[in-house]
């Protein structure tokens, strides 16, 4: 091998090792109503495999006003639900903010939980065209929630879906990844920020 060569490799071994940045994040999971979430970590992937009515992820110590949130989700399996999501200004098990795309029904929705009780979040404008429009089993789609105030604008792989407003649950809350029944949902490459 030419000395060019060689130091060609170990540049592209320098850079490569420079990339692995950050370390693992911590998460708090649980579940919601019956069963227990099974969740597991693997690779860089946070995995939900069903086991509870719905199973979430919190990144521990957050607390995020206005921002956004964004995950890269595939649903891999389900006979009941296929469905990933996102949370926002999360208080506890029966009060937050989640938006989820569902690979059986072909659609993406944004609801709130407050008191326990689940409510759609209609879009603003009275606007229907939010089908996720090719968000099926198996491929890689990134969901991403931006939040100021009581509005709400959701997308999907980078195409704006609807805006909703709501103003339940105002103030500060953790953030987080959601999932529900017996979907098996494979989630990466998490993001959040605070305005």
């Amino acid at each position: 091998m030419s000395a060019s060569v060689r130091a060609l490799v170990l540049a592209a071994l320098l850079v490569a090792s420079a990339v692995r940045a950050a370390p693992p994040r911590e998460w708090v999971l649980g579940p919601t109503g019956r069963g227990a979430a099974q969740w597991t970590e693997r690779d860089g992937r946070l995995i939900y495999r069903g086991g509870a009515t719905v199973g979430w992820a919190l990144v521990k110590d957050t607390s995020v006003s206005n921002g956004f949130v964004q995950v890269r989700f595939r649903s891999v399996g389900g006979r009941e639900d296929r469905a990933g999501g996102v949370i926002w200004r999360w208080r506890d098990p029966r009060n937050y903010y989640v938006a989820r795309a569902h690979a059986l029904a072909g659609n993406v929705q944004a609801f709130r939980v407050v008191d326990g009780r689940r409510d759609d979040l209609v879009p603003h404008g009275g606007a229907t065209g939010f089908d996720s429009r090719g968000a099926t089993s198996r491929a890689w789609h990134t969901l991403r929630v931006d939040f100021a105030g009581a509005e709400f604008l959701v997308s999907l792989d980078g195409r704006r879906l609807f805006t909703v407003r709501d103003d339940a649950l105002e103030g500060p809350g953790a953030v987080g990844l959601w999932s529900k029944a017996d979907s098996v949902t494979e989630f990466e490459r998490f993001e959040y920020s605070a305005d």
